[in-house]
């Protein structure tokens, strides 16, 4: 392939890859979104592999290479549940970094490149950020995904001394910086690369234990942005053009939807990486000291035949999905839930808060697996204003992000954090397993509230029983 074709090829990719992302923002063209994207990756790699850079002596570790990916990749589509999600995008994640530091390293060993001057020390610049970037990416989506996966308790980890840990590490790292250029030998520079490696591996460890579970929305997606930017740095050392504007594309998609989650939570970004609340997501966890007041009262349980006779009664329902829906797997019989009730003429509509679950889109994903219609999910800004109009609310494995103590607690951990106003309905009903608190680690009063209803057991098994009971009373 000539570099004329070569050039062509990559400047459609890149138009498809920005068609992909635009296509991906909404739900009814996001299947269109990806066949652009995948269209343009496949277009990228075969500019590639026979673009004039690559000799035939290259091809059969390239094809090796391709056949051992491609059926990770097709194992793991075929394997991997819907449940599992996050943790697989997270592990996706690392692989980029893990890329990104091989391929600088690769860079700086080889013989073939010679260069001098003011063009030496931009590549070696390219490949120390290459590889800063790479590693932190590498280390914290490692993390990420034995939070998300279960394997790494949600907690945040905060040590005595950290920010000053933080800022010697940086500061290493800018000297080691220093040292790498200005070195002679190969093995001065490997040794100056190698220290800011470590470093940059014990940061990202370090950076993300401290961050608490209720944030790991957030950490997916800010992971996500230091992929791409992990992507471009790797673009420039290889002097690829499309790897340099594709990286670029999801780093700074990745960074403007960290931003929106942030806004979402009310908590500011700077304040995430920092470190914040969190809870292994199990016990109940009662605030400490002057950390928010502790709900009173009794919940009223409810029974799966008398949710199926609130909701016969009912003629606008607006139902709440949280990560217990993804757990259960519970997706399909709420769908199935859903078409019944429109048959009867019900309004029935999904409340999706930006971050309910364990990535972005986490609930989206779901309902759309399960072909709920696209026209009836609303984003949370979009039906809150209509809860005091809803006869029935149901809240399905969500805690957090309908907690009213964001609302009316000062005090609260989660104070200030935009929530789904579920408690204004004339009822609602909350499906839970237990009365265990959220990944926040925050008690919920809306447990306790008069016109609430507990809906106890497996979500799945729990919704089937209500979906029965509303067929045999049809």
């Amino acid at each position: 392939m000539s570099i004329g074709l070569s050039t062509i090829s990559y400047i459609a990719a890149t138009i498809l890859f920005i068609l992909c992302l635009g296509g991906l923002s909404n739900q009814e063209t996001a299947r269109r979104g990806n066949v652009y994207g995948i269209i343009g990756m496949a277009i990228a790699v075969l500019a590639t592999v026979f673009g004039p850079r690559v000799g035939l002596a290259g091809l059969p570790w390239i094809i090796v290479a391709m056949v051992v990916g491609g059926s990770i990749g097709l194992y793991a589509a075929r394997v991997v549940q819907m449940t599992q999600m996050p943790e697989l995008v997270a592990l996706m994640h690392s692989l980029v970094g893990l890329a990104a530091c091989i391929v600088g390293y690769a860079s700086y060993i080889d013989t073939s490149i010679v260069l001098s001057g003011a063009e030496k020390s931009i590549h070696e610049v390219e490949i120390y950020v290459g590889i800063l970037i790479g590693a932190v990416t590498f280390s914290g989506s490692i993390i990420a995904f034995g939070k998300l996966s279960g394997r790494i308790g949600g907690k945040p980890v905060l040590l005595p001394g950290r920010h000053f840990m933080n800022l010697i590490g940086l500061l290493i790292i800018i000297y080691f910086g220093r040292v790498f250029l200005n070195v002679e030998s190969l093995s001065g520079g490997m040794f100056a690369l190698t220290v800011m490696t470590i470093v940059s591996l014990a940061f990202g460890v370090h950076m993300v234990m401290a961050i608490g579970g209720a944030d790991m929305p957030v950490v997916v997606s800010m992971l996500n942005s230091y992929s791409g930017w992990a992507a471009a740095a790797t673009g420039f050392m290889l002097g690829n053009d499309l790897l340099i504007v594709t990286g670029a594309l999801v780093g700074s998609s990745g960074a403007i939807l960290s931003y929106i989650m942030c806004s979402a939570m009310n908590r500011n970004f700077i304040s995430v990486i920092a470190g914040g609340f969190g809870s292994d997501g199990g016990a109940p966890k009662k605030p400490a000291g002057s950390g928010g007041a502790e709900p009173a009262g009794e919940v009223t349980p409810i029974s799966a035949t008398e949710t199926a006779e609130l909701l016969r009664e009912a003629k606008n329902v607006i139902i709440v999905p949280g990560y217990g829906m993804a757990v259960a797997q519970a997706q399909h019989a709420v769908c199935e839930i859903t078409s019944l009730l429109r048959e009867k003429g019900v309004n029935v509509r999904f409340g999706i808060h930006p971050v309910a679950g364990r990535m972005p889109g986490h609930m989206n994903v779901l309902l759309a697996e399960a072909k709920v219609p696209y026209d009836i999910v609303f984003e949370m800004d979009e039906l809150n204003g209509d809860f005091p109009d809803t006869d029935v609310s149901i809240v399905i494995g969500a805690n957090d992000i309908v907690n009213p103590a964001a609302q009316e607690d000062p005090g609260s951990p989660i104070a200030g954090m935009p929530v789904l106003e579920v408690w204004k309905a004339k009822t609602s009903i909350v499906m839970k397993r237990s009365m265990a608190s959220g990944y926040a680690g925050v008690d919920n009063p809306l447990f306790y509230k008069e016109n609430n209803r507990m809906l106890f057991g497996d979500a799945k098994k729990t919704l089937e029983e209500v979906h029965a009971a509303l067929k045999g009373g049809a």
